[in-house]
């Protein structure tokens, strides 16, 4: 089972960017897969800096799918045929962003009580010869069972894998899972489903596939945020000890700090990119604020040195 799961990072707003990844992935072992902040419209047309991150992302050192979000079957065909033509061959849906300014407008989890949305998604999908497709999602917008309204359009659609947060969107990040809903849903659905949401150490990992053996994988955000060397622990099944963790969660921070250091302009611009890498590491209270109130480099890096994990 260990050699057969999917082990996939996943699409962070802020954080997993080409500089996170490509350093991520040049310290792990495991070939995992990643995926991109979402790519939007914006005026009318692909967001040229979404496809500009896009094209400095093409044949580097990890496998990457691009996620779109959108609201309607012309922003959908927009976003798919620019990915398409950037080089890439397969596309993420977001059909789970639980935030209030995407969902208000019909994105991300509103897309999923639209039946009719749905259905064109599917015809439109097959038009789109050779490219795989995948879908990531919530149970429901304001109900954990809302994905049975529509489970068999999702059915139809051609896909290569189903990713679901066992949330609705209402409760953003928030709250327990609805586990026995997943689980209907594992049975109901004729695709492969990766599991996402609250996995945080290699045992969640391991009690993810012991509830839900038939998952073909599982998909981590935050977790791997603060805890890089998650899947490797879980594949050798040695997890370290704090002090290895903490060890490795700086040495990646600054392969993405040299990168920054090296193309980006003046203290500020450095830090206002860097300084959110912390916000979800398990680092002291202490250090944390330290590293907020950093208004130089130096200052900063002499924060950086002092960490030490909360206890």
């Amino acid at each position: 089972m260990k050699q057969n799961l999917q082990l996939m990072v996943a699409p962070m707003q802020g954080y997993t960017d080409v500089v996170w990844r490509h350093a991520h992935a040049s310290m792990s072992a495991e070939a995992v897969d990643y995926y991109t902040p979402f790519i939007r419209l914006e005026r009318g047309a692909p967001r040229q800096r979404d496809m500009r991150r896009l094209a400095s992302s093409l044949n580097v050192n990890h496998r990457l799918t691009p996620q779109i979000i959108f609201r309607d079957i012309d922003e959908f065909r927009s976003l798919v045929s620019a990915v398409v033509a950037a080089g890439y061959n397969r596309v993420d849906l977001n059909m789970g962003c639980p935030f209030p300014p995407q969902v208000k407008h019909g994105r991300g989890a509103a897309t999923l009580p639209n039946r009719r949305l749905l259905s064109e998604l599917a015809d439109e999908m097959k038009r789109f010869d050779g490219i795989l497709f995948s879908v990531k999602m919530r149970l429901g917008v304001d109900a954990t069972d809302q994905w049975r309204d529509v489970i068999d359009v999702i059915n139809g659609m051609p896909l290569s894998h189903l990713t679901v947060h066992p949330r609705m969107a209402v409760s953003q990040y928030d709250g327990p899972l609805d586990e026995a809903q997943f689980d209907a849903l594992l049975v109901t659905t004729s695709h492969r489903v990766i599991y996402n949401g609250e996995i945080k150490s290699p045992s969640d990992i391991d009690r993810v596939i012991a509830r839900f053996p038939s998952v073909a994988g599982v998909m981590v955000g935050r977790g791997l945020l603060a805890r890089p060397t998650l899947f490797d622990e879980w594949r050798s099944g040695r997890e370290m000890d704090s002090d290895a963790r903490l060890e490795r969660l700086v040495a990646l921070h600054d392969r993405v700090f040299e990168h920054y250091a090296a193309t980006l302009c003046g203290d500020d611009q450095v830090l206002s990119n860097i300084k959110s890498y912390w916000e979800y590491s398990p680092i002291d209270r202490r250090s944390l604020k330290a590293i907020r109130k950093s208004a130089t480099i130096p200052r900063y890096l002499s924060a950086v040195r002092a960490i030490t994990f909360d206890r």
